[in-house]
């Protein structure tokens, strides 16, 4: 018989190789990770801990009005009934929820030390703080007891929780998450509510909505301390299509009586480590850049970094690029979108996937909270009925509760009651049937029919439907949306340190001659009549800029060079050929000088009538060979490039060799990096191939400018409004001046300022 035991015994036993059992156990871990600790779920988007942190949090009436209670007294509920744990891991995940550095839209409200922007594990332990739910978990809690969601045991048994939260605004994009799972991890950046609310009511309106247009709404991440998203926007686009990406963030700063003051750091960095970076820089050898540094953060500012620099006017902006390059002012955040679906698997999402499934998840809540409303207000229908039927019989109904054995069958034989009409009317006290009122009953049925035909309708028609879910969206972003803190800013690319950023800042005037020759000039007052040329030489063009600036030359093949202004040759006397710095072609000469900061425009034009808008910093070029920026058609050249202060009030006038004047909107010109350009002014085709007619003279002009000019020894003054006439179209042939002013030998704008 004990035999018989044991072989029965040993057919129970499973057995498996050890490959085949290791492999299905770390699966099981991995898909553990991965549902239940790691990854947010796309509905809500919390991790179960965090989920049950807030539920449990609003089963103890911590809501937004409630008194705070301790920490402790939470986290105890939390591991005790919903999540068996460590206590230390839910307390910060607790804390993070906190945060407002943290979270874009805090879950939780603390009281006592809950950490700093600057060392946020530096808060105090649960015994000491208190805590109660923010205004905006509101948004996850309110439906929760309208049988919108799930529920399942808790992991004992003794209790329900709810599998996910009811969420009525999409949480997984406005407060973002992070973890690392086995295999996989996730990042998504917190984003603001008002455009993430705005992105959703136009894929409810069109569900054909692209994602270039959902990206008019959403325009990147809001990160909930402020700074500045550099990256440029096709990389923002590229994040949004595929769903993974890389974001770059910067500090911002400020100058206050000469001196740089920081006002915001990227996300998640520390002030305290920024202040170590700049130190170690200064150690290094920066003294000569940096003069002092504090740090005078407080309450009031929490994050205020000022940098004194060596010099009383060395430029801030190339400081600040070799800080960004330097040390952590500048970092680069992973963008990726990996969060459990609907169907409980994990999955990287585009925008607009993330959306759509959000919105079918909010409109699947919706219609559960209608259809258990519908069923409270038939239930109430009932019941209202019911007393309608006591109400007139109420003398017959007492007697038969006081004589019958079973009063329940007798009312429901007598009056035709249902079982709960019948249950209802035997539940209440004698006081409570004399008093009912036909007018009141008659009243509340009236109202529950009206919203049981509006809830019928809404659940009916799915454009109801959708029409509901939209106005409860923009009613509840409307309560709790706020302004955008981080801006999306084009920067250029930060660099490392260079010389040039211990030059002192001083005015500068850069004159090109004729033949190629240059100098650089103190001041900006320059008298051009007291300059001294070489024999057959004379002034051809000139720049105004600072020291701390860079020098952009352009010869007639196109090409552009650049020098550090202050390595320019200084004194009145002085001059060097471009020549010996650049190595241009045979045949080219240089005909243009441009200084100013890199994000200026300026017009770059070929005499055959072609130009287009580019920026100063598109002209530099490294070594002594230039850069190709405009490429011009057979027998073209060059002519000088003229500055544009502002592209959108503008206007670019252009006179050809035979008198034609037009006078075009800047704005019409394209803004490319190098290339040929278009017409900006109309020449006969057979005109420049016999060198008849080309393009002589351009100018930048803007209202209030008066054109002067000269020709021979006639000189003629012409406010923008005597122009009116030659004002045209990008690419037309324009007006001919007056026969004596044909052949224009100069042409000068004297500004409005002047």
């Amino acid at each position: 018989m004990v035999q018989t035991a044991r072989k029965k015994s040993r057919q129970r036993v499973e057995r498996t190789s050890i490959h085949e059992f290791a492999e299905r156990a770390y699966l099981n871990y991995s898909m553990y990770v991965i549902l239940d600790r790691a990854l947010p779920y796309l509905g809500d988007g919390l991790k179960p801990v965090q989920r049950r942190i807030v539920y449990a949090m609003s089963e103890l009436g911590l809501n937004a009005a409630a008194k705070p209670k301790k920490s402790a007294r939470t986290i105890g509920d939390v591991i005790g009934k919903y999540h068996p744990h460590g206590d230390a891991a839910s307390y910060e995940a607790m804390v993070l929820m906190a945060q407002p550095f943290a979270f874009r839209y805090p879950l939780i409200e603390g009281q006592g030390n809950w950490g700093s922007a600057d060392d946020p594990k530096s808060f105090a332990a649960m015994r000491y703080t208190e805590s109660r739910l923010t205004p905006y978990c509101n948004a996850l809690l309110d439906e929760l007891g309208q049988g919108t969601v799930g529920w399942r045991p808790n992991f004992d048994g003794t209790l329900r929780e709810p599998q996910i939260l009811p969420a009525k605004l999409p949480n997984v994009l406005l407060n973002g998450a992070s973890g690392i799972a086995v295999g996989m991890a996730t990042d998504i950046p917190p984003h603001n509510m008002t455009e993430v609310v705005a992105a959703c009511v136009k894929l409810l309106n069109n569900s054909r909505t692209s994602i270039a247009e959902l990206l008019e709404h959403v325009r990147g991440p809001d990160y909930p301390g402020g700074g500045e998203i550099i990256s440029p926007p096709e990389e923002i686009r590229r994040i949004y299509e595929t769903g993974a990406g890389m974001i770059r963030m910067r500090a911002t700063y400020k100058i206050e009586n000469r001196q740089i003051v920081i006002t915001s750091l990227p996300f998640q960095v520390a002030g305290g480590r920024i202040m170590a970076q700049l130190f170690a820089q200064m150690q290094g050898g920066m003294r000569a850049v940096i003069a002092d540094l504090r740090d005078e953060s407080d309450e009031s500012q929490p994050v205020r970094i000022v940098v004194k620099p060596r010099g009383r006017e060395t430029s801030a902006d190339a400081l600040m690029s070799w800080l960004f390059a330097a040390t952590d002012l500048e970092r680069s955040y992973r963008a990726n979108f990996n969060v459990i679906g609907l169907d409980g698997k994990p999955r990287v999402m585009n925008l607009k996937e993330m959306l759509e499934a959000w919105i079918g998840f909010r409109i699947e809540t919706v219609r559960r909270r209608l259809q258990w409303r519908l069923a409270r207000v038939d239930e109430r229908i009932e019941i209202l009925q019911g007393l309608l039927t006591v109400h007139l019989n109420v003398d017959e109904v007492v007697q038969i509760v006081r004589h019958e054995e079973e009063p329940e069958k007798v009312l429901i034989q007598r009056f035709k009651l249902t079982v709960n009409q019948a249950r209802t009317v035997l539940e209440m006290r004698l006081k409570q049937l004399n008093r009912i009122e036909k007018v009141k009953v008659e009243s509340e049925l009236g109202e529950l029919d009206a919203e049981r035909g509006r809830i019928d309708l809404c659940l009916s028609s799915e454009r109801r439907l959708k029409t509901l879910v939209k106005k409860e969206l923009q009613r509840d972003c409307k309560a709790w949306g706020d302004a955008r803190r981080t801006q999306l800013v084009a920067r250029p690319e930060a660099q490392a340190f260079k010389p040039q950023l211990t030059v002192v800042a001083e005015p500068l005037t850069v004159v090109l001659s004729r033949q190629g020759w240059v100098r650089a000039l103190k001041g900006h007052e320059v008298n051009l009549d007291e300059l001294d040329y070489r024999s057959g030489d004379d002034f051809h063009d000139m720049a105004l800029g600072e020291s701390a600036q860079t020098a952009y030359f352009l010869d007639s093949g196109g090409r552009s060079y650049s020098a550090p202004g202050h390595a320019l040759p200084a004194g009145r006397g002085r001059s060097e050929p471009l020549s010996s710095r650049f190595q241009a072609a045979e045949d080219a000469d240089f005909v243009s000088v441009l200084m100013g900061a890199g994000d200026e425009h300026c017009f770059i034009v070929s005499d055959f009538g072609y130009g287009f808008l580019t920026t100063l910093e598109q002209l530099g070029a490294r070594g002594r060979g230039g850069r190709q920026v405009m490429n011009l058609p057979a027998g073209a050249r060059a002519l000088a490039a003229i500055q544009v202060a502002d592209r959108k009030s503008s206007f670019i006038l252009a006179i050809t060799s035979e008198g034609y004047l037009l006078v075009v909107a800047a704005a019409e010109a394209p803004e490319l990096a190098k290339g040929k350009g278009n017409k900006i002014i109309q020449i006969p085709a057979q005109h420049l191939a016999e060198r008849r007619e080309s393009l002589a003279h351009v100018a930048c002009i803007g209202k209030g400018d008066i054109v002067e000019l000269q020709a021979g020894r006639r000189i003629r003054k012409m406010k923008f409004d005597d122009l009116a006439d030659y004002v045209g179209a990008r690419g037309r042939r324009g007006r001919k001046l007056p026969k004596i002013w044909r052949k224009v030998g100069r042409i000068r704008i004297i500004r409005e300022e002047q």
